[in-house]
This record gives C-alpha cells, structure tokens and sequence, in this order.
C-alpha cells in the first residue's frame, strides 16, 4: 500500500461518523438510480463534494475488508489517476456494479464448496440465475448465515441419528443443537465433533 493511500485509508476512519451523516448509506445508495433521481429532479449527493472528499469516500470503501477484487482495482485506479467527474460517477453507478460483480464471485465460490449443504446451494444457485445486486449483497450479509445454519443443523442429526456415533459424540452434538446459534453449529462441524472423537 502507498503511503498515500495509507493516509487515506486513516483519514477515511476519522471521517466515517461526518460522512455518514453527509452522504446516503449504501443501501440508500445502491436503491436509487442516477436515472431515478434525475427524474425526481433532486442531485447526487455526490454533486456536491469536492474532490477530497470523492477521495475520502471512495478510501473508505477501499479500507473495507469486504471490498472484492474488482471494487478494489477500480477504487486504486481512481485514486491514482481519477478525475473528479469520474469519481462520481463511480460512486453513483460504478461501484454497485463492481460489487455486484464481487458479490458473484463469491457466491460462486461459496456454491464450488463441496461441504455447501442443500439451502446454501439451492439459494446460491437462485441468486446467480436471477438475484439482483442489492438480493446478492443481503444474502452475503445475512442470509448465508442462516442458510449455512439450517444445512448444519442437518448434518448435525445426521451424526445423531448415526447408530455409530459414540455416546459423547451424541451428548457434543446435542449440545450444539441446544445452543442453536449458527456460530455453536459450525463450531462443532468444524472443531468440536473431532475434539470429542480425537
């Protein structure tokens, strides 16, 4: 990372609470068109930044660990050699379409897991085939948690219903059940299954 964008990065984290409050959360953002708010007759809240705030607006997306590989290409190029024109444009329409892009990349890896259950794979394959931007973005966030959840909770009476699974892999696998919180049920998919096994 260049020292710049170091310092941008810094002062993006310093700025967040003042940009909140200055300019439309994503979901805001990602739900209403440059075509939309052309025709309401109301400008870009972007219209009226200078060009170190575009900076600053598009650091902070860069310094967030969620940003994929083509948001972060397109931010980097922006901050290097962007005009100010093309940053707005980029943070109206730009931006939502490389995350989109991202967002797909990682259903697809998410669906390629071989250890993906029904749900997941039945509702990755529904977002790729007709999910919008904003469906694909709230599943990553939100609903592959729970989704992942559901197909664990499977596995796990699978492993209870197993009439070779040993009496303290019951009990551990019972006690995940008990727990139910989607965190517990992979805890002991991945870890504690084998802890009580090993």
């Amino acid at each position: 990372m260049r020292p710049t964008r170091a310092t941008l990065a810094v002062a993006a984290g310093a700025l967040v609470p003042a940009l909140l409050l200055a300019t439309p959360s994503y979901a805001a953002a990602t739900t209403t068109s440059p075509a939309a708010t052309a025709a309401s007759g109301t400008d870009s809240p972007y219209d009226e930044m200078d060009v170190d705030d575009l900076r600053v607006a598009i650091a902070r997306i860069l310094a967030d660990p969620d940003s994929g590989r083509r948001v972060t290409r397109e931010a980097n190029a922006l901050l290097d050699n962007g005009t100010p024109e093309q940053m707005r444009t980029w943070l109206e329409t730009g931006y939502r379409l490389a995350q989109a892009e991202d967002d797909r990349v990682a259903i697809a890896r998410i669906l390629a897991d071989p250890d993906s259950g029904r749900r997941v794979t039945r509702e990755a394959n529904a977002l790729l085939d007709n999910g919008t931007p904003e469906q694909m973005r709230t599943w990553l966030e939100t609903g592959y948690r729970l989704a992942q959840a559901e197909d664990d909770r499977v596995a796990i009476a699978r492993i209870l219903a197993d009439p070779g699974s040993s009496d303290a892999l019951r009990a551990a696998a019972g006690a995940a059940l008990d727990d139910n919180t989607p965190e517990a049920l992979r805890h002991f998919l991945e870890v504690g299954r084998y802890e009580v096994d090993g």
